[in-house]
């Protein structure tokens, strides 16, 4: 998993790569935030953002940041938030193992693996600038956006919640001024078959209303042999609602949104053959033996935002926004997938959050900038029993008098989080070449955790609709804790001409520590082995928060009177006090046997994580074939030196040397094209996609199972749409050569290298190695109608 690239050889070559290749077709580093960039601002090439609360073009903006317009998306096919990733440098946003909508997401190597609730995510997830505080029901469905950005690096000192890596930005479309109703249909490979509508009117002249519901329906790419049902299909329903008033002075934009996922479990295919029975390796990645199913996988989160803009006048605009959220999902996880209890997991999440935020917004002819005031209020509670195939089970097969069987770990983990800060972020014209900008963010972090470890005799809890019965309780947590930090951020910008702008950034992350709602506290062992004291016990189960210092030097252009656009810029980030989640076996009998398994969390690490990302866009030519002619070419370059300093394992040794970032690549890539030509009274467009990502492991130890080698993903699309705007229809087509590819799994055994070391389960009797896999190549055909 090493590259021969160096970081200045990248540089060097993305430097003479500028001068052969032209770049992305989307706004690359366009941070739109209430004003999208329009398709002929596009065409001349002069790009206008908002990313720092005001209009600004986008060679002006000192900040890492790509938008994608939903026209985009829409043209290219795009259909989840997991697919843009394809199109970012440094990003990694995959669907969480055993889930359908539970996102794992990383930018710049920073990120979480294990979808664990009561956790704060290093990659920040925002709907109508409403911070999503859980990674449950948060792999969003793209309809009626306006567009996606992603800011990469730590953001906090312009809005919103903290975040450590970079954030990700969902904007829904503003309501049109007049009357629409909008129809999208999409059919395609395994069944596929989703529909969108959309319609909305203004009520008076200042008061518009709108809605849209979807269902997105789709076989599974493969199927559960044992169950009879079907793995990795769709069925989920949704709608948004949307009510603005606009008078000038006053905006207020009142939304609210629903979706209901009743898609079957997602199931993991196992990767060697069962230990104790036997079971082979299927041959299609995507089926499975899982066989547990005492609940149902099933989905439901639903919330609604406030947004209220008010001019004070010609330079203060005061802006509040607020934001509730609940969701709840309940998941049977078979680790194993096989038929038999060897690992199952069945589990329930539930998640609540009410949010406020005030902003003050200046802006004068020197002097620009905002600050802010962030409250959250945020509850989340995990549930679930751990059923094992253990010697007991064994036990009683040869002697039925010793019935130690189906013995059921359950935890309860309750995590409430009160949070609040300040911010402020002010950018100064010292001449007409020179600004400065400087700001900074102090954050107040309340965790409280309650944790509760019962084990049951007899088969799963009641709980789960089982006949277990409680004889121990095995762990008891109750336990606050408070982290406050104050996290600045400085930037000097110097532009030459209006074509150039070479800027430099410091700017601190902070993510906050807590509690493992996993964790067991007779885990606990002080240094001599034995029993913890209660400050031991609570220094256990509690982990600090973790930072990263980031510093980034770039460079934007816009060359060839604007019709060529381009982004370069390094970066430096020293990591500390990194928090890795993780989950072991654990026997808490003393019977020398795993008979359940724990979270642990520590900040067992540091770390330095460097790169560079290029990006750009570019109009090769235009109106070559026709009046409207044109063809554009895309491409995005990210590299990445990732390596821990430190890294101290359970036993207190410095493990560094072995210890690799997970889901982070070294290299990320891609190339692209559109050509646009009339034809039958309107635009045939051709798009074309290859995204590249190098070797990538899954866990912070390499598995030569688990881990994905470099590969390349081919997309295309044809879409026609007519001059009058109101019908379109494209042929899409992803995953073209069918590459198979892990994104996420799980293990729980030892050995198995070098080949033909047997292996040994570390939970269970069968062995945990499970995979679960990228969509395989589908086709689909989607025609829209606008009235």
């Amino acid at each position: 998993m090493t590259t021969p690239f160096s970081p200045r050889a990248l540089l060097l070559a993305g430097c003479a790569g500028i001068a052969a290749f032209a770049a992305p077709a989307h706004a690359q580093d366009a941070g739109v935030d209430t004003a999208a960039t329009t398709a002929g601002e596009q065409d001349e090439g002069v790009i206008i953002v908002t990313a720092r609360r005001r209009e600004e073009r986008l060679i002006d903006v000192p900040l890492s940041v790509t938008a994608l317009t939903g026209e985009e998306l829409a043209q290219q096919g795009v259909q989840d938030l997991t697919q843009i990733a394809q199109q970012v440098p440094n990003i990694t946003l995959e669907v969480s193992r055993g889930t359908n909508t539970t996102l794992t997401a990383f930018i710049r190597g920073v990120g979480q693996q294990d979808p664990v609730a009561g956790f704060e995510a290093g990659v920040g997830l925002y709907v109508d600038d409403v911070y999503l505080n859980r990674p449950q029901a948060a792999v969003l469905d793209i309809y009626d956006v306006e567009r996606i950005e992603v800011l990469r690096g730590p953001q906090g000192t312009l809005y919103g919640r903290n975040t450590i890596g970079g954030a990700i930005k969902y904007v829904t479309a503003r309501l049109p001024d007049e009357t629409s109703v909008k129809i999208r249909g999409t059919y395609g490979s395994y069944d596929q078959a989703d529909l969108i509508v959309t319609a909305s009117t203004p009520v008076t002249d200042n008061l518009r209303i709108g809605a849209s519901g979807a269902r997105l329906s789709r076989g599974g790419f493969g199927k559960n042999l044992t169950l009879g049902t079907e793995n990795y299909n769709k069925d989920v329903w949704a709608a948004r609602g949307t009510v603005e008033f606009d008078n000038g002075p006053l905006f207020v934009r009142l939304s609210g949104d629903y979706v209901k996922d009743n898609s079957e479990a997602r199931q993991g295919h196992r990767l060697i053959q069962s230990l104790l029975s036997g079971a082979p390796v299927l041959d299609d990645v995507f089926d499975t033996r899982a066989g547990l199913n005492i609940v149902d996988q099933e989905v439901e989160a639903y919330g609604g935002a406030l947004n209220v803009a008010l001019e004070l006048s010609d330079t203060l605009t005061l802006k509040s926004i607020t934001g509730y959220r609940k969701d709840k999902s309940t998941t049977p996880i078979d680790f194993d997938s096989l038929p038999a209890v060897d690992l199952d997991v069945p589990a329930i999440y539930k998640n609540d959050q009410f949010s406020q935020e005030l902003q003050l917004l200046y802006e004068s002819d020197r002097l620009s900038g905002v600050v802010g005031f962030y409250y959250l209020d945020a509850s989340a509670f995990t549930a679930f029993d751990v059923g094992l195939w253990t010697t007991g089970d064994l036990l009683y097969l040869l002697n039925p008098a010793v019935d130690l069987r189906g013995l059921t770990a359950q935890t309860l983990g309750d995590v409430n989080t009160k949070t609040w800060s300040v911010f402020g972020d002010f950018t100064y014209e010292l001449t007409d070449t020179i600004s400065i900008s400087l700001g900074g963010r102090y954050t107040n972090d309340k965790r409280s955790s309650r944790v509760l470890r019962t084990s049951f005799a007899g088969g799963f809890s009641d709980l789960f609709g089982g006949t277990g019965t409680a004889f121990a309780v095995t762990s008891d947590f109750d336990g606050s804790r408070t982290f406050k930090d104050f996290n600045p951020r400085a930037s000097i910008s110097w532009q030459p001409n209006a074509d150039n702008n070479f800027y430099f950034t410091y700017s601190q992350g902070f993510k906050g520590g807590g509690f493992d709602p996993r964790g067991q506290t007779t885990a606990c062992r002080n240094s001599t082995g034995g029993a913890c004291t209660a400050q031991e016990v609570f220094d256990f189960m509690s982990f600090d928060p973790e930072t990263v210092d980031s510093y980034e030097l770039g460079w934007k252009s816009s060359l060839l009177d604007n019709r060529l656009n381009i982004s370069l810029a390094g970066f430096l980030g020293q990591y500390k006090n990194v928090q890795i989640p993780g989950s072991v076996g654990f026997d808490s009998n003393g019977d020398g046997t795993n008979d359940s398994f724990i979270g642990i969390t520590s900040n067992a690490a540091s770390a330095d994580v460097n790169g560079i990302e290029f990006e750009g866009n570019a109009l090769v030519g235009k109106d070559f074939a026709g009046a409207g002619s044109r063809f554009s070419v895309n491409w995005s370059l990210g590299y990445l030196d990732a390596k821990y300093n430190t890294f101290i394992d359970a036993f207190g040794n410095d493990v560094a040397d072995s210890r690799v970032f997970q889901n982070t690549p070294d290299v990320t890539a891609h190339m692209g094209f559109d050509l646009g030509l009339p034809a039958a009274g309107g635009m045939v467009d051709f798009i074309g996609l290859a995204s590249l990502r190098s070797d990538a492991s899954q866990f912070e130890v390499p598995n030569p199972f688990l881990d994905q080698d470099g590969f390349v993903l081919v997309d295309a699309s044809i879409v026609y749409t007519a001059d009058s705007g109101l019908f379109s229809i494209g042929l899409h087509g992803k995953n073209l050569f069918d590459k198979e590819y892990i994104v996420s799994g799980y293990n729980f055994v030892a050995g198995g290298t070098p080949p033909g070391t047997p292996f040994t389960p570390t939970l269970g009797l069968e062995g945990t190695l499970t995979g679960f896999y990228g969509d395989p190549r589908r086709v689909f055909v989607t025609a829209q109608i606008n009235f």
